[in-house]
């Protein structure tokens, strides 16, 4: 589709802004195969030789999650159902504490590369290989719509060729991948994060001026019932209340930051388990920042758009294309600062990408290779770590092809996560929280969690919930001089929110589907955890789940909590971390746990060093 007239179209300077921002990731990426010696094993390709400091670890964080389908989609969210998406800031908080004080110290101590060698030591063979095949489809699907979702709102608007942006975002990620391995991965995402910034303030600094102000900005979004922060209904049939962003909403993420391979993998390179959390904290900034960020372009795009919505007016066509729309509109006459913007929600597409597949190709070598074959020298495995990156570059270019199916792309996202995350962080939080769960408590509670997170994820999908649960506010139309439809104010409201390929479409509504079906997306998370945790538990009491003997290792202990003052008690030694080669893993020694210490025995490497 050719851009619309009315608005910029793309130039010679933006495409170089675009190529550039492409060419400096592969540059990070050759820069790390070769510098320090390259990627001699597989531990300096998986995590970066456990070297990494807090500030570029957290900028990575920030950068992988809050992908394109953020830049395009969150913009999107809050033009159509208000800003009352800021409540994600609670919710964030939350996340980031959860997973700082509850998982990050477990992982830590064991000084494991997969988070699903976890479930081997305190379960199973079988549970960790249940764990890992989950995360390996979950991560694929997840990708492919995180490929494919810029790529459609770029080629819409713009023109850009729809197929060769998906290919070249998947080759450019593939190869800084397989060349650089994990430190490639994190400072690419700390080159992009600042691409990121850069575009969004291109948008919000032209917006406010042609908009006459923030003021403006703020009043128009107001008088629209854009500011609509507080909505405290408890139902959980709503789409996004406060309850259901900040309960709901924490699950969900919780099963990101405190589980998913991508995330745990980035901090547990860190080099001290001090530097792990600081880079926990610190990420919490970044995606305060960027929330913020993208919540004033979605009351900016109102703004703009609020006698005239482009999405009824035929102008784009699904509601993912308003940003770039908006930012042809208002920057077309400084070229390259199109490209800037593309480049930003590019840079959320690479970031998100590059750290699936480094977290990808860990999993597959720790739980399905090294296992398998024990004999296999530290060189091959780190050639095997970057053939996995290869193939799975491919298969997340292949998904993409399957994305371009699926609807909604925010929503679509995130049911994916809450699907299979939801299961995976109740499993997690068996193991690390329930003294007394089992291996068959833990198998048998992750098979009802998914079970029952597939029923209602996949009937959302099919019946999506009626408009009076999602709660769209109204768009106009009025102010537009086009006569190519004459569709008034009130006929976005009746479009349904999923625009899902695999609707079913013209069907009589049961109770089922108004109330199980129409639960908001961010309780599917909820859920899985839920009955994981309850299954769990009651099928680890009754298969006597109280009479293992377990290390107390593999749970969260009161220690843990309390070493986070050891940085004040042992100032002297805390930082003294230079003067130990650094290995494997950190002590378990709660008195010196920020020291690492040298491991002589790699054998008993996860019993730690006890002082």
């Amino acid at each position: 589709m050719e851009a619309p007239r009315g608005i910029g179209s793309f130039v010679v300077w933006d495409y170089l802004v675009f190529a550039a921002m492409l060419l400096i990731s592969a540059i990070i990426g050759v820069y790390y195969a070769f510098a320090g010696g390259g990627q001699q094993t597989s531990k300096d390709f998986l995590m970066g030789g456990r070297s990494m400091t807090a500030v570029p670890v957290a900028l990575s964080l920030t950068a992988s999650f809050m992908s394109a389908v953020t830049v395009l989609g969150t913009p999107s969210e809050v033009y159509r159902f208000g800003a009352i998406f800021t409540i994600f800031a609670f919710t964030y908080f939350l996340v980031v504490v959860v997973s700082a004080e509850v998982f990050l110290p477990v992982f830590y101590k064991l000084g494991i590369t997969s988070t699903y060698e976890y479930l081997e030591l305190r379960f199973n063979k079988f549970v960790r290989l249940c764990g890992t095949v989950l995360f390996i489809v979950q991560t694929i699907l997840y990708t492919g719509i995180v490929i494919y979702a810029p790529a459609l709102a770029l080629n819409q608007v713009t023109g850009f060729n729809l197929w060769g942006a998906v290919v070249a975002t998947g080759v450019v990620c593939t190869f800084y991948c397989t060349m650089g391995g994990l430190k490639a991965v994190i400072w690419t995402d700390v080159f992009q994060v600042g691409i990121m910034v850069a575009g969004f303030a291109s948008v919000l600094i032209q917006a406010s001026i042609v908009q006459g102000g923030m003021d403006t900005i703020l009043s128009d979004a107001g008088h629209g019932g854009r500011l609509n922060f507080w909505n405290f209904d408890p139902n959980p049939l709503q789409r996004h209340t406060f309850w259901t962003i900040v309960i709901g909403g924490t699950f969900t993420w919780t099963s990101i930051y405190g589980v998913n391979q991508s995330q745990v993998q980035r901090y547990i390179s860190c080099k001290s388990r001090f530097q792990a959390k600081m880079s926990l904290y610190i990420n919490l900034v970044g995606l305060w920042g960027i929330l913020i960020c993208s919540v004033f372009c979605g009351l900016a795009l109102y703004s703009r758009y609020r006698d005239c919505d482009p999405w009824t007016d035929q102008k784009v066509s699904a509601p993912d294309q308003l940003m770039p729309y908006m930012v042809l509109d208002i920057l077309q006459d400084y070229p390259g600062l199109p490209g800037l913007f593309v480049a930003c929600a590019y840079s959320g597409t690479l970031s998100t990408v590059s750290s699936s597949i480094n977290a990808l190709a860990a999993v597959t070598v720790e739980d399905l290779v090294k296992p398998r074959f024990r004999s296999l020298s530290e060189k091959s495995l780190s050639w095997i770590s970057q053939g996995t990156s290869v193939l799975f570059g491919v298969l997340c270019i292949a998904m993409a092809a399957l994305a371009s199916l699926m609807g909604a792309l925010l929503q679509a996202a995130l049911s994916i996560f809450g699907m299979v995350g939801g299961p995976l962080l109740g499993l997690f939080s068996l193991g690390i929280l329930v003294p007394f769960a089992n291996s068959i408590g833990a198998f048998v509670g992750l098979m009802a969690g998914f079970a029952i997170s597939l029923w209602v994820g996949i009937g959302a999908q099919l019946y999506p919930p009626l408009p009076e649960r999602t709660l769209p506010l109204s768009l106009s139309t009025h102010g537009c001089n086009s006569t190519s439809n004459g569709t008034d104010s009130l006929a976005t409201t009746a479009m349904p929110f999923s625009t899902s390929a695999f609707q079913i479409h013209d069907v009589e509504r049961t109770p089922l589907m108004d109330n199980w079906y129409s639960l908001s997306y961010l309780y599917f998370s909820t859920i899985g955890t839920l009955v994981t945790l309850l299954v769990g538990i009651i099928i680890s009491l009754l298969t006597g789940g109280r009479k293992q003997n377990l290390d107390s290792k593999f749970l969260l202990t009161k220690e843990d909590f309390m070493s986070n003052f050891d940085i004040f008690k042992k100032k002297e030694q805390a930082f003294d971390y230079k003067s130990h080669p650094v290995e494997d893993g950190g002590t378990d020694n709660r008195a010196f746990n920020h020291i690492e210490l040298n491991f002589t025995d790699q054998s008993d490497k996860i019993k730690g060093t006890h002082l």
